[in-house]
């Protein structure tokens, strides 16, 4: 361990994240530690841009990891294994103080349980907590052998890890509540969200089968919209990684969407839109602060629809939903993600219709069920992550 100013001893801190969401949650969480342990601490593991900018060298780059789909997983299965034990191999040499693991189940989980099957007496952190509320309940009382403590992003995970018989779970905060006044409308945005025509976001995902599945069905959909007499100006949010998937794909679409590619210009999109076609999974949230009723719907592989059906356990698969304890947002999964569905349901929430005053009374409380107090996420993070460090290997 390197000595710093005044002979005192920097604390050594691995983090691993392998997905672009965890790499932001890491690199705020490293900037909270610095400002707590000043120069008196080494971090090293496994990041992207952000933890870079926070001075994290990658023991190899994350895109290697970008595999999406049950069948491309054990395609590339051999890669996996191999970037699994080198990074174990890496943290067991440099015995840190404590590993973060984030998000990436499926990776960061096999991570930790062999870092502590070969040294137990490091401690570790999951930030982000794998879904045992949704499937694979068994994994939480697994996890108490080798978690020390979860830090959640959801409200009500620790009451489930509890009742799972999971390792100690605290609700942090979803970093979304950090961005409420980037995605409430101000007064002259709310005008335009009640305006004429109204503004009708579609989101058809953040990963390229996402978007080759969902394309065809969302432009079909606003067919049908437009064919029925209702008028809207389509907004579709990319990222520049897939601005050239999307255009080729809604290239024959009879009602084409302007496309906005920055963060800025996304946000204020959310804050202008009067409703949402949207691809389950975190933008449902995102919609939800934002006060943007929507329609919801997924499509998977045959395989990935075969094992899902099996093991998922959650009436909703809309997070949203599951944080607002009700099924207030239509969701058209699988064999239901059509235009005849999606189309009808659609005219509804653009209209004044009982269906949308239940989504917008419904997201009025969301607030209250997601603060954390006057501390932010990355703060609560921080504050487990000290506390494990401090009181070292909890007794499994």
């Amino acid at each position: 361990m390197a000595r710093v100013a005044g002979g005192q001893m920097a604390r050594r801190i691995v983090l691993v994240a392998t997905e672009e969401s965890g790499d932001r949650l890491g690199a705020r969480l490293m900037k909270v530690l610095r400002q707590r342990l000043g120069d008196a601490v080494e971090f090293s593991g496994v990041g992207g841009r952000d933890m870079a900018r926070e001075g994290l060298v990658s023991l190899f780059p994350i895109e290697e990891l970008s595999i999406v789909g049950f069948s491309a997983v054990i395609k590339q299965l051999p890669k996996i294994l191999r970037l699994i034990r080198q990074t174990v191999d890496a943290i067991v040499e440099r015995a840190p103080d404590v590993l973060v693991i984030i998000d990436s189940p499926d990776f960061t989980q096999r991570v930790a349980r062999r870092v502590h099957a070969r040294d137990s007496a490091i401690p570790i952190v999951n930030y982000v907590a794998p879904t045992v509320w949704a499937w694979r309940p068994g994994r939480a009382r697994a996890m108490r052998r080798y978690v020390d403590h979860v830090a959640a992003l959801l409200p009500f995970e620790p009451a489930a890890y509890q009742r799972l018989g999971g390792p100690p779970c605290t609700y942090v905060g979803h970093p979304l509540i950090e961005q409420i006044a980037n995605l409430r409308p101000n007064a002259e945005e709310q005008a335009r969200r009640d305006g004429v025509p109204p503004m009708l976001l579609v989101l058809p995902g953040s990963r390229r089968s996402e978007v080759a599945r969902h394309l065809a069905i969302f432009g079909e959909t606003l067919d049908r919209l437009r064919a029925g007499g209702i008028a809207f100006e389509a907004v579709l949010p990319t990222t520049p990684h897939l601005e050239a998937a999307v255009r080729a794909g809604i290239a024959s679409w009879p009602v084409a969407p302007r496309i906005v590619l920055n963060e800025a210009d996304k946000r204020a999109a959310f804050r202008t839109a009067r409703a949402a076609l949207a691809k389950s999974g975190t933008v449902t949230l995102e919609l939800a602060i934002s006060g943007v009723p929507m329609v919801t719907a997924y499509k998977v592989g045959a395989l990935e629809a075969f094992i899902l059906r099996r093991v998922v356990r959650v009436q909703s698969v809309i997070l949203a939903n599951l944080v607002i304890g009700d099924n207030v947002i239509p969701e058209y999964l699988q064999e239901a993600c059509t235009p005849d569905h999606l189309a009808p349901a659609l005219a509804e929430v653009l209209a004044d219709s009982p269906a949308r005053q239940r989504q917008l009374d419904a997201f009025a409380g969301i607030d209250a069920i997601m603060s954390t107090g006057a501390a932010s996420p990355s703060v609560r993070a921080a504050d487990i992550v000290l506390q494990t460090m401090r009181e070292g290997r909890r007794a499994g």
